[in-house]
């Protein structure tokens, strides 16, 4: 922050912005130190959260998976692409969009952000709790 108020200064000594101008500057780079100190300090119990998945199928194959989000985003690629490989689960996860769920991820997003329905009466839902 020293250096973004140092240009500020300099700013003034160079008569591009006035003293008022330059003292809004500051007092709004202050703030933003300040908010951010205090988001970084703040645990996230966003990561304390479950994903949930499930999956109910027509001919009563139904799926049911907890995981913390600590540890979805160490192994959702993999564990996509592993039941995505199993022959029985394939046609399950195939419809299933890894990169939208780490983004909710990502973006602290809650509640429902996966919900498929087949013309044959599978379901997919994928929630954050």
């Amino acid at each position: 922050m020293k250096e973004e108020i140092s240009r500020v200064l300099t700013m003034v000594q160079e008569g591009k912005i006035d003293a008022d101008k330059a003292s809004e500057l500051i007092q709004v780079l202050q703030e933003k130190e300040e908010t951010d100190t205090k988001l970084s300090e703040k645990p996230s119990i966003y990561l304390d959260k479950t994903l949930k998945i499930r999956v109910v199928s027509a001919e009563n194959d139904n799926v049911t998976v907890n995981l913390p989000l600590k540890l979805v985003k160490v192994v959702l690629m993999a564990g996509h692409s592993i039941a995505a490989s199993i022959p029985q689960s394939e046609k399950y996860v195939k419809d299933i969009d890894i990169n939208l769920i780490i983004e909710a991820i990502e973006n602290e997003l809650d509640g429902q952000i996966v919900d498929i329905k087949s013309a044959n009466g599978d379901t997919v839902s994928v929630i954050i709790e």
